[in-house]
């Protein structure tokens, strides 16, 4: 009985329209209420959730990628991409993913991708006669590279979510191939589609131009290399890349690119702020309502009703991916990177899956769910920034669904993508 009120009152406030913060705090509240539990240790779980110095390196990160993003890094990425593979048929489908790949990497928000490639990169193959449902629909599906490639705030999230079972310098280096394989199914798929409907490739600007746009980005891109770096080769912790990233982002469009204005900077802060708030509530909130479901021992009964329906490691894998992207659907991705991690892990170690793996699975999933509706935020922008109406969008993006699931299955049973990597280097 406990149980269906924590999860009816959750529901129910989720229908109304409360945000999911919230629902989770008021959920745990009065499932605590239900079993006579003292009041007083909902905000003692509250601020444990939070009271975790790790988690100190995601306002940085978020810093970070909001002063990229206002600073013009962004546009150094396209016109490197844009040399690099423009010439290829159908070639600005493609470079709009090469350039969420390399900005996802810096940024590692699927929004920020979204507004910032976005607002370049769809105007420019509108005019180049790239019709607007294709430019949206591969603005949208690639930003989802930010969740994916390293360095993500996602990652931490999901670290702590595991109990500290997984590091998160090998969550970083588990995502660079998954990262990198769903960029090039997406862009095979752009390309399809643009042999399909006959758009023409762009001319081939020289190597010089190339070379010189490669230059003009090693800055921007270096970002990402040091905080990952930092990272992996022990001279910072997370924490610190995090806060050295920030910094280094700041002297990069202050002082190379010269490109950050006194008005964006305060913009990038009020966001990063704003953002960060978001994301700490929800982490406090989800912990007390993840001590509901553990209290009502959720995770053993899903492990047991799983392996009850069959013992087919394939099927239950497939049932799991098919949840997981159902509720990507509907709700925010880091609620369910914080209630899905408990109750699907002790699954995952039943089937001797591999915690990172389980990480890369989890995110691709919930990456796909942002795409989607009734909630896809990143459907929601990309179509606002495409001025376009999400039904035409719908209609047509669904081959770069179907490359997003090709990936997807082969990061699920393919151990070796997302593990090669850690198991080398970490």
């Amino acid at each position: 009985m406990g149980l269906l009120l924590l999860l009816g009152v959750f529901a129910l406030c989720v229908i109304i329209g409360t945000p999911v913060a919230f629902a989770l705090g008021i959920a745990a509240l009065s499932a605590f209420w239900f079993e006579g539990l003292p009041l007083l240790v909902v905000f003692q779980r509250i601020v444990s959730g939070i009271n975790v110095f790790s988690l100190m390196a995601i306002p940085f990160f978020i810093f970070a990628g909001e002063l990229m993003f206002h600073g013009g890094i962004a546009m150094r990425l396209v016109k490197f991409a844009q040399s690099a593979v423009g010439a290829v048929r159908g070639g600005l489908g493609i470079v709009n993913v090469f350039s969420s790949m390399l900005f996802g990497g810096i940024s590692g928000s699927a929004i920020a991708d979204i507004s910032a490639l976005g607002s370049i990169l769809i105007p420019v193959m509108k005019d180049k006669g790239y019709d607007a449902d294709y430019a949206v629909n591969v603005t949208v599906t690639s930003s989802i590279a930010g969740i994916i490639i390293p360095p993500s705030h996602n990652m931490i999230i999901f670290a702590l979510a595991t109990g500290g079972a997984v590091s998160i310098s090998k969550l970083f280096l588990a995502g660079v191939v998954p990262g990198i394989l769903m960029c090039v199914c997406l862009a095979i798929a752009a390309y399809i589609v643009a042999v399909k409907r006959g758009y023409q490739a762009e001319r081939f600007p020289g190597f010089t131009v190339l070379f010189l746009s490669f230059i003009g980005a090693i800055p921007g891109l270096l970002t990402a290399v040091i905080i990952v770096g930092g990272v992996l080769s022990g001279v910072f912790t997370v924490t610190e890349s995090g806060a050295f990233g920030a910094m280094y982002a700041f002297v990069v469009t202050l002082l190379v690119y010269r490109s950050i204005t006194w008005e964006n900077f305060k913009i990038a802060v009020v966001s990063s702020v704003r953002t960060t708030s978001m994301v700490m509530i929800l982490i406090a909130c989800a912990a007390a309502f993840a001590y509901m479901l553990t209290f009502y021992r959720v995770p053993d009964k899903t492990v047991a009703l799983l392996t009850g329906l069959t013992e087919n490691p394939i099927l239950i894998l497939l049932m799991i991916n098919a949840v997981l992207l159902l509720l990507g659907m509907i709700m925010d991705m880091a609620a369910l990177i914080l209630i899905c991690t408990p109750i699907f892990l002790p699954v995952m170690y039943a089937l001797g899956v591999d915690p990172v793996q389980f990480g890369m699975i989890l995110l691709v999933n919930l990456g796909l769910g942002l795409c989607t509706p009734p909630v896809g935020a990143c459907l929601f922008v990309g179509c606002a920034v495409g001025r376009l109406p999400m039904e035409k969008a719908l209609r047509t993006i669904w081959p770069f669904y179907l490359a997003i699931f090709v990936a997807l299955m082969m990061i699920t049973f393919i151990p070796a993508i997302s593990l090669t990597l850690p198991s080398l280097l970490g």
